[in-house]
């Protein structure tokens, strides 16, 4: 299906600690206030802050941590930080293609912890435009819950997306997502939503056009410390990376489950 990526798919199965509720709470903050910054500071009027506020409260965030965000994207409190989006380019171990989205106030600070992460762990932070054209920027709609596939199909249709996947996360939490144009991923996801789905965060992603796979358990085991890496700077909103594995590989990693 279009759009798949491992390393979407092994976060889900992935454990997340406590501790790393602070750096969720962080990512997720800077995405409310660079919603409410760019648009309406009202999640009614505004499809973008709204579902970063869904994703914030399905987080745990304390609905007055949200409220404070809004208020600073709005400008109504002092001090805000000036954050912008960036997006960085690289590869990974056995030449993984790897994209980073990050919302910092210091370019600087972000591109050297980046390249740290990168070296340290096999893989080379590459020029903008390195790897980008692997992949495509997609809306992607998350579904949670038992779902019919022909409802699915139906409704997916109607609403004018372009594809979907059912997710095989595990027994206890079914799912599907389904992939848009960017400009439809509104469109599509109030279609869902009105179709009875059960809508868990819509957002743009980018999305793997080929994947490579990864074979050799030394190689996974960098990659995989590699992405984790990347992923607990606070600064990086996303990583996505076209890598493949199989789930005997995946099984052999104690990094899965520590």
């Amino acid at each position: 299906m279009a759009g798949h990526s491992k390393w979407a798919n092994i976060k889900r199965h992935k454990a997340r600690v406590d501790a790393a509720k602070s750096k969720v709470f962080t990512q997720l903050s800077r995405e409310i206030i660079v919603a409410a910054r760019q648009g309406l500071p009202d999640p009614e009027a505004n499809f973008q802050l709204r579902n970063a506020v869904a994703k914030a409260k399905a987080a745990g965030i304390p609905n007055d941590n949200i409220d404070r965000a809004i208020a600073k994207g709005a400008g109504n409190l002092g001090g805000e930080d000036d954050y912008e989006a960036i997006r960085y380019e690289g590869y990974g171990p056995g030449g993984v293609a790897v994209l980073i989205e990050a919302l910092t106030d210091n370019r600087n600070r972000t591109a050297a912890d980046i390249r740290v992460a990168f070296s340290k762990n096999g893989g080379n932070l590459g020029e903008t435009g390195c790897v980008s054209w692997m992949f495509a920027h997609k809306g992607v709609i998350t579904l949670a819950g038992e779902i019919d596939e022909d409802q699915l199909l139906e409704a997916s249709l109607e609403a004018g997306a372009e594809s979907y996947e059912l997710l095989d996360i595990n027994e206890d939490v079914p799912g599907a997502d389904i992939y848009t144009a960017i400009e439809d991923l509104e469109q599509v996801s109030n279609h869902l939503e009105a179709a009875g789905f059960n809508v868990q965060q819509a957002e743009l992603r980018w999305c793997p056009g080929n994947s490579l796979e990864v074979t050799d358990e030394n190689q996974a085991r960098s990659l995989l410390k590699m992405m984790d890496a990347l992923e607990d700077l606070d600064d990086v909103q996303s990583v996505t990376s076209n890598f493949e594995m199989s789930d005997e590989l995946l099984e052999s990693l104690s990094i899965i489950t520590n």
